[in-house]
């Protein structure tokens, strides 16, 4: 199985989640109480499995591909299908809500909370996800701008295809560049650095994601791909010894393969 929670979960109605979040925060708001903002959040995490039964703390699930394995742990799950994530932070980001989804989807679950504990009163917020990775594993491909025939290009296509065809689209896409990157690096350095070039020669090194010695790739999630893009990854390679950026932007419902020129 190319997922594998540590737990079994279940998907629960918005009318049963409810009843379960207004349980954990009836605790959390009096932990916070007790214990003030200034605490790391695995404390208040602790205190709450302290107080509550069925708290399962540290939930871990593997995402596994061929030789590579990625371990996530998300923060509580509640029962068989509570998924809350505490943070200490001064705000709720965008990052945070994406975080969450990607644990929903990796669960397998419809609905979570994310908890802010850092603030002089707790924040929380609903997080919603009505997709599932099954439905999400036969994106359509668009290779209108892509060249086949360019160093590295068949090699990262098909191994990125395999990936969302194994795992779904719609996670972290750290996870995705991390992966690729593994298999690639298996022909390349460890960490693969080119240099880039200025008025007066080099400047220095930067690391970059190679699929050959010649080629790199950038991984995005754009809903609208903003027009700058491919100008200021084409001042990239001008700056670079790279002749060629393999370009995939990935929705839940299309994969699409741009290949990028200096």
């Amino acid at each position: 199985m190319p997922i594998i929670p540590s737990i079994t979960t279940r998907r629960l109605s918005q009318k049963e989640f409810g009843a379960l979040a207004y349980e954990v925060m009836d605790h959390v708001f009096a932990i916070h109480g007790d214990f003030g903002r200034f605490f790391d959040e695995k404390i208040y995490k602790k205190e709450l499995a302290a107080r509550m039964n069925g708290v399962h703390l540290e939930v871990f699930v593997d995402v596994v591909h061929g030789s590579f394995t990625k371990r996530y742990f998300a923060d509580v799950i509640v029962g068989d299908g509570g998924l809350f994530e505490f943070k200490a932070a001064d705000a709720i980001h965008p990052r945070h809500r994406g975080q969450i989804i990607h644990y929903l989807l990796l669960f397998d679950l419809s609905r979570g909370k994310i908890i802010n504990v850092r603030t002089e009163e707790v924040k929380h917020e609903f997080v919603n996800c009505n997709s599932r990775l099954a439905n999400l594993r036969r994106p359509f491909i668009m290779e209108d701008e892509w060249n086949r025939n360019t160093p590295g290009a068949e090699s990262f296509r098909d191994t990125l295809t395999a990936l969302v065809e194994d795992w779904g689209a719609g996670l972290d896409l750290a996870l995705y560049e991390e992966a690729l990157q593994h298999f690639f690096n298996k022909s390349q350095p460890l960490e693969p650095t080119v240099p880039v070039f200025g008025n007066s020669g080099h400047l220095a090194d930067q690391r970059m994601r190679l699929v050959t010695p010649e080629s790199a790739f950038k991984l995005t999630t754009f809903s609208e791909p903003p027009d700058s893009f491919i100008s200021n990854t084409r001042k990239l390679l001008r700056h670079t010894p790279l002749k060629i950026i393999h370009w995939a932007n990935l929705t839940h419902d299309h994969i699409t393969l741009t290949t990028i020129h200096p």
